[in-house]
């Protein structure tokens, strides 16, 4: 993959140039094209969706359910690779093109650490589960021919030797055993089969029912997507002549994908200082409440806190007029104004792009929260989820009011690492009657408007 001007490709090339000739792919060619900065930003996010969809909807309900089903590709159907998840075969060059190189990219940027690898790895082996088992019969099997998994079914003499033991450990499907067909496998390719005892046994081999293929492709492609990260990782240090590619790469693993709320346009004017303290206890998400309440208790928030708190506000509506009387009001009740116009004010019209470089800033979405400058001894910012001593948080919810089985239901997320999960439930806890089960928190400004929302719906 080449990175530079873009020139026109003649039809069909990609199928050519990748090798590809099934749309759905192990991603052992990689990509040819030459495609611009722009373009491997936008297929780099854009693949990001994807992934954060299927992590989205593992966390929520079982894998391969209708539920999970529903949530996985309603999602993709909003990013510019819903293509990928259609029943019938395309030979699209764009379809092809942008899922290949996607992946590609993000290789790149998943392979420099052991979490971000498995991460990756875990997403789009659900991803390729979640497409192989959309395919038809038909293409299924062209798919194994296509990536040379020549795996036969056992002979019919060999099943009827062992059809009580496959009939024993088909279960339910028991009556089917006698006409599906089974294929004769080292144990250790379908570990998950052999975990749920869904196979039969014998030494050494497990019999796999056609059904049940994907758990051979899934160790198959596991094993070759991790050896291929291997690879990388070892070459990345290749790309760091290059300054364009890798604060990219860097940042893909940070990357918050949803709204722009570098500034709210509609509410400025709306939202005035005052308003403040009862919208934080009506809408304000636990990060910020936070934050609110230790700046009313303390007179006073550290520069993490500040900076934090502050674009959020800005996010909401707050004018800049309005921050400075907001935040003067509050910082001096323990300073006088002198102190608070010489060392504060100027950090508050900073973030409104009125001095310094005059850069636009932009609220913090959850994962920079979550991810970046972990909060000290004496700060407040940070993501209560993340960085609260699990008990302390526990006593928290219940100090607010919160019922036994939500608060069950956050600190199980929580201590699963699943922290914007947990601030979701939070939401539902604290809105009686939520009608958005699907929705996903990824930014404390959207937990704003997601409430706000609701209210404005409750007074209508």
């Amino acid at each position: 993959m080449l990175i530079g001007s873009r020139t026109k490709r003649p039809k069909n090339s990609k199928l050519i140039k990748s090798g590809a000739e099934h749309r759905l792919q192990i991603y052992k060619v990689p990509p040819k094209e030459t495609v611009t900065l722009q373009e491997f930003e936008e297929y780099a996010v854009e693949r990001l969706k994807v992934l954060k969809a299927i992590e989205n909807a593992g966390i929520r309900h079982i894998r391969g359910s209708e539920d999970y089903n529903h949530l996985v590709e309603k999602e993709i159907k909003k990013t510019k690779l819903a293509k990928i998840i259609r029943t019938d075969y395309s030979t699209d060059c764009e379809e092809f093109m942008i899922d290949h190189i996607s992946h590609f990219i993000l290789r790149l940027a998943y392979c420099r650490s052991e979490d971000l690898k498995r991460w990756f790895l875990q997403q789009e082996l659900d991803l390729f589960r979640f497409r192989f088992l959309k395919e038809n019969a038909e293409d299924k099997q062209k798919f194994l021919k296509v990536n040379s998994l020549d795996y036969n079914p056992i002979s019919e003499d060999e099943k009827q030797r062992v059809l009580q033991d496959l009939m024993a450990s088909a279960g339910r499907n028991s009556t089917t055993a006698d006409t599906n067909e089974y294929f004769k496998v080292p144990f250790t390719e379908v570990l998950d089969l052999v975990r749920g005892r869904k196979v039969f046994l014998s030494r050494g081999f497990a019999y796999v029912p056609k059904d049940d293929m994907i758990s051979i492709l899934i160790t198959h492609y596991r094993a070759h997507l991790s050896q291929q990260l291997a690879m990388t990782s070892r070459a990345l240090p290749q790309l760091e002549e290059d300054n364009r590619l890798l604060p990219m790469l860097s940042g893909l693993s940070k990357r918050y994908l949803g709204q722009d709320y570098s500034s709210k346009k509609s509410n400025v004017g709306k939202i005035t200082a005052e308003m403040i303290d009862s919208l934080s206890k009506q809408s304000f998400p636990p990060c910020m409440q936070n934050l609110h309440q230790s700046m009313k208790r303390d007179h006073h928030l550290k520069h993490g806190g500040r900076m934090q708190y502050g674009l959020f506000l800005k996010g909401i509506g707050l004018s800049l007029e309005e921050a400075l009387r907001f935040w003067r009001t509050e910082f001096t009740k323990a300073m006088d104004g002198d102190k608070f116009d010489k060392q504060y004010s100027y950090n508050i019209r900073h973030n409104y792009g009125k001095e310094g470089k005059r850069a636009d800033y932009t609220p913090y979405s959850c994962n920079k929260i979550i991810m970046s400058n972990a909060p000290g001894p004496g700060d407040n910012h940070g993501c209560p989820f993340r960085h609260t001593d699990a008990d302390l948080l526990a006593q928290k919810l219940r100090l607010q009011g919160i019922s036994k089985d939500f608060t069950d239901k956050i600190m199980k997320y929580t201590r699963d690492g699943h922290y914007q999960i947990a601030c979701k439930y939070y939401f539902d806890a604290t809105h009686s009657g939520v009608e958005e089960p699907d929705v996903n928190i990824n930014h404390p400004n959207q937990y704003f408007d997601e409430s706000q929302h609701f209210y404005s719906g409750k007074k209508e």
